[in-house]
């Protein structure tokens, strides 16, 4: 995958640079210290993801994110730990807060490589999903699956996608998050923020900030808050 950086700190760039150059599956192509001399490069080259900061002068980097291309992912890296409910506002990859931890950061490489490689399979699929009493049949990678709604975990949103975590497997589909909402049992998948929906069956624990599902960490956006809250204690 083809990354660049964009990040006003000279010292930021470099460690990410480090970062990157170590692992196989990314090449690096240019850093700039601004979203504006960034803009001007993406206009004649093709990348595939870009490692952004969102505290810079003029434009930041939520902003600069609104307006790139549909099939550059983005992994936010900032100080500033109180944006990452406004990355999901712009699907972005990950959100990594400095100073980057080295395993964190593969981790986030590896999520953006598996998503651009699902992204590229998926490109022609974009049938309705059927739905029945107890499934969904969604086209994924040329083939429709039929998915149980008690095997799915969540579902989560990107671009003008939307990826079905279930039990067993991930599979991604042309849809938006909105439209496939609709689709599924009410109250039974509840929406927790801009890009994920949570199956309620399959929650282990929440706070109020966020909701634990095995292994995965989702957090729950202000505007979804007192819904999803009153909807889950009610059905406890």
């Amino acid at each position: 995958m083809k990354c660049i950086i964009i990040d006003d700190e000279p010292i930021a760039r470099r460690g990410i640079q480090k970062l990157v150059t170590n692992i196989s599956s990314l090449q690096f192509s240019e850093s700039f210290e601004n979203a504006s001399a960034a803009a001007s490069f993406l206009e004649t080259n093709d990348i595939d993801l870009i490692f952004l900061d969102i505290q810079m002068p003029g434009l930041n980097g939520i902003e600069f994110a609104k307006q790139i291309r549909k099939n550059t992912l983005i992994i936010f890296t900032t100080a500033y730990a109180e944006y990452a409910l406004d990355s999901y506002d712009v699907d972005a990859i990950d959100y990594l807060v400095k100073p980057i931890n080295r395993v964190r950061f593969q981790k986030a490489v590896d999520k953006a490589v598996s998503y651009h490689s699902m992204l590229r399979k998926t490109e022609s699929d974009g049938d309705v999903p059927h739905i029945q009493a107890d499934f969904i049949l969604i086209k994924s990678d040329r083939r429709f699956f039929k998915i149980d709604f008690a095997d799915i975990l969540f579902i989560e949103g990107l671009k003008d996608y939307v990826i079905v975590q279930t039990e067993s497997q991930r599979l991604i589909t042309h849809m938006n998050l909105k439209t496939i909402h609709k689709l599924l049992p009410a109250g039974h998948f509840l929406r927790v923020n801009r890009s994920y929906i949570v199956n309620a069956i399959h929650i282990n624990s929440f706070t109020n900030n966020d909701v634990f599902i095995r292994e995965y960490e989702i957090p729950i956006g202000n505007f979804y808050r007192d819904s999803f809250l009153n909807i889950l204690m009610g059905k406890m």
